[in-house]
């Protein structure tokens, strides 16, 4: 959840400028830079944090945990010796944040540094020579119950049956393919055993090869960034220090807009690589881009070319991105290894699976026709005044159902992580009169409530509203006001995931108006600021919000949300507020019967309910036979099993749903758009969550005409 960005002030500021010239007189530029950027956060957490806490020896061990795991989760770079060594820092690193002292920082990168040199040895040594997938062997795949080694011997045999492992997974799935392929035609050439354990190591080798190449590519700055919110993660999980082109990142996913050419890159080894075009963008105007180039340099304007190769995906990013209507030369490898120049103009990429859309549901044995409201996130464009919002664009696709004659509405929340604390509110004032949204508790107890002040409805159907286990903060706050004021049934997960609190971004350099000209921007930090309480007083923290009606999931048996992070923020409550409840048209008691009886009876949601359980036994057996025949046999029976889930999600249901009318002339005057368009209604047409939530209407509408004058 997160509102617009704040700035610290006044004496914040004087304190800030005070450390930043006492440091000045005895750091170097980047010594400088990493000094003031910690005394900065420490003093914004302290100050601002809704509960920092105390910064003692507690919370310094806590972030010495985060830091090691982080650095090692599969305990396959540092020995034993190495985190003691390290652990001599345990209790020390709270002094260490009020005195801006790296010791610990430098000492763990370089062990980290060597270890890693080592550990590139390992890999290329151990996939030099074949694989014995004869001898009986076993490999412990969760981190959490393996110690650290106490050798390099014993860590390189880590690495040798982490590496088999990685080996026979890609051995068998060539294997199968290879009998699939000799199945459908006589002509395949057919490889034996011995060569097709030397293509699968040699696959494992060029992952292995990038993803070090990647690790070679980590500088300093890197490393600073995750050791400060390991420190910053202590306070709480979602407080986090954003570098300046993480903060850029962020605001793109939020906002769903970027100004450049509109291609999705990846670094593979030392090239640059096109893996996605996105729609509507320059790239996919001028045609010439296409997934699989490599680009090998890049010239702004008519300036002389930047090589790009061995360049850090970043820095490749930040060359390619720029100003609407600049220009942009890209030298490229085509697939067929041809080299060409392509020659760009930068203009707004719109990201639309960012953005609300729907679709109309006829129920083709009633006539009833039924809006679909997906909303992705809550997001909103803090860059631009007016900019593109949540609320106005859900409030146009109510408008535009409604002008379809819809008798209810499915507002499609699953997956939204959350996003505008403003826009929640106005878009819950949608569905209701006047009246309190959400309260919120900022650090010293102050209360605030958040409330829709517009009498104004626009939508006064049946609404359910679809959650899972991934929909969080201000999806949260929408369910539950719902939820709470008896306007929807809220259908999905057994819980949502569960996080109830505030984010605020502060620039850095605003804190510090005398930081040098030249010194890189310092970034932002995202820091909780408050708690927020459903009206009825409960927070959703950690407990999240449980549907009235709970459909079967793989999440439900899945360890997932807020109360899986460390150091959460506990749950709490506060005074309920006054209300007024929404006057309903149907025994609300009653339609949940019903629906979790037709559930019960549902053979696909049987299904999935029995796969989610057998998932759950799946995770649980971390131990892999790194023989070959036992591995597959293990793998045979998995698939045989499964086989009986197979029909989950492929079957085409009896839901009749299409593009509203208003929608049809857009989407069908673009190739592109129509695609990708037809995709989500096929998509839609496979939900059986959605299905059910189309009945929950039907029996709504229905209870509502059989019951017409005897509700009170």
């Amino acid at each position: 959840m997160n509102t617009r960005p704040v700035k610290f002030l006044g004496v914040a500021l004087l304190f800030i400028v005070a450390g930043f010239i006492v440091l000045a007189s005895r750091s170097s530029s980047e010594e400088l830079r990493r000094e003031l950027l910690l005394k900065v956060i420490s003093f914004a957490v302290n100050s601002g944090h809704y509960h920092p806490g105390d910064i003692n020896d507690e919370f310094s061990e806590k972030a010495f945990s985060l830091y090691i795991e982080r650095i090692d989760y599969a305990k396959r770079f540092l020995l034993q010796e190495d985190v003691d060594k390290l652990a001599e820092y345990k209790k020390e690193l709270d002094d260490a944040m009020r005195e801006v002292d790296f010791e610990f920082l430098d000492k763990s990168v370089a062990i980290l540094n060597k270890r890693t040199e080592e550990a590139e040895d390992y890999y290329t040594d151990i996939l030099g020579q074949p694989f014995d997938f004869d001898i009986d062997e076993d490999y412990e795949f969760d981190a959490d119950k393996i110690e650290y080694v106490k050798s390099k011997q014993e860590l390189k045999e880590r690495w040798r049956k982490s590496l088999k492992y990685e080996t026979l997974g890609r051995l068998y799935n060539l294997a199968e393919e290879q009998k699939e392929a000799a199945e459908k035609s006589d002509t395949v050439t057919i490889k034996d055993f011995a060569q097709l354990e030397e293509e699968a190591r040699e696959k494992v080798m060029k992952r292995y090869d990038d993803w070090f190449h990647r690790m070679e590519q980590f500088n300093d700055d890197d490393r600073l960034n995750f050791y400060i919110n390991s420190l910053v993660n202590v306070f709480d999980p979602h407080t986090q220090y954003f570098p300046p082109r993480d903060k850029e990142n962020f605001d793109i996913r939020f906002s769903g807009q970027l100004e450049g050419i509109g291609a999705q890159l990846t670094q593979r080894n030392s090239y640059i690589e096109v893996t996605k075009i996105i729609p509507g963008s320059p790239s996919w105007k001028q045609g010439e881009l296409e997934v699989g180039d490599f680009i090998l340099k890049v010239g702004q304007g008519n300036e002389e070319y930047v090589d790009v190769v061995d360049m850090r995906l970043d820095d490749a990013v930040q060359l390619i991105r720029g100003k609407k209507g600049t220009k942009v030369r890209l030298w490229v490898k085509k697939l067929d290894k041809s080299i060409t120049e392509i020659v760009l103009i930068r203009d707004v990429v719109v990201l639309e699976e960012t953005y609300a859309k729907s679709a109309i549901i006829n129920d083709e044995e009633t006539g009833r026709n039924y809006g679909y409201l997906k909303l992705p996130s809550f997001y909103v464009d803090f860059s631009k005044i007016n900019g593109r919002n949540c609320f106005d664009d859900v409030k146009n696709e109510i408008e535009k159902l409604k002008n379809e004659n819809i008798e209810g509405l499915v507002f499609d929340l699953r997956n939204n992580g959350g996003g505008s604390l403003e826009d929640v509110v106005k878009i819950a004032g949608l569905f209701i009169k006047q009246g309190p949204v959400v309260q919120s508790k900022g650090r010293k107890g102050m209360q605030r409530t958040l409330e829709d002040k517009d009498p104004q409805i626009q939508y006064d159907g049946p609404v359910v509203v679809m959650v899972n286990t991934i929909s969080a903060s201000a999806s949260e706050i929408f369910a539950a006001a719902m939820q709470d004021y008896n306007r929807a049934i809220v259908v999905g997960t057994k819980s949502t995931y569960g996080k109830g609190t505030v984010q605020n971004f502060s620039e850095l350099d605003r804190m510090v108006p005398r930081k040098p000209a030249d010194m890189q921007d310092l970034g932002s930090l995202k820091m909780t600021v408050q708690k927020f309480y459903r009206v009825n007083g409960d927070a959703t923290q950690l407990k999240g919000v449980t549907p009235d009606i709970v459909f079967p999931d793989y999440y439900n048996y899945m360890d997932f949300g807020e109360r899986d992070l460390d150091y959460a923020m506990p749950w709490d409550e506060i005074s309920a507020l006054p209300y007024n409840k929404w006057n309903l048209s149907y025994d609300k008691d009653y339609i949940e019967q019903i629906s979790q009886k037709r559930i019960k009876n549902d053979s696909i949601l049987v299904l999935i309910d029995e796969n989610g359980k057998r998932f759950k036994s799946i995770r649980e057996d971390t131990e892999y036979s790194l023989n070959y025949e036992s591995y597959s046999k293990q793998l045979e029976l998995r698939e045989k099993e499964g086989e009986k889930y197979d029909r989950i999600g492929k079957d085409t249901l009896d839901l009749a749903i299409e593009i509203l009318k208003a929608d049809l002339p857009e989407i069908e005057a673009d190739t592109s758009s129509k695609s990708r368009s037809d995709a989500w209604i096929i998509g839609l047409k496979k939900d059986i969550y959605l299905v059910e939530s189309v009945n929950i209407l039907n029996d709504i509408e229905n209870y509502r005409i059989e019951n017409a004058g005897k509700l009170d």
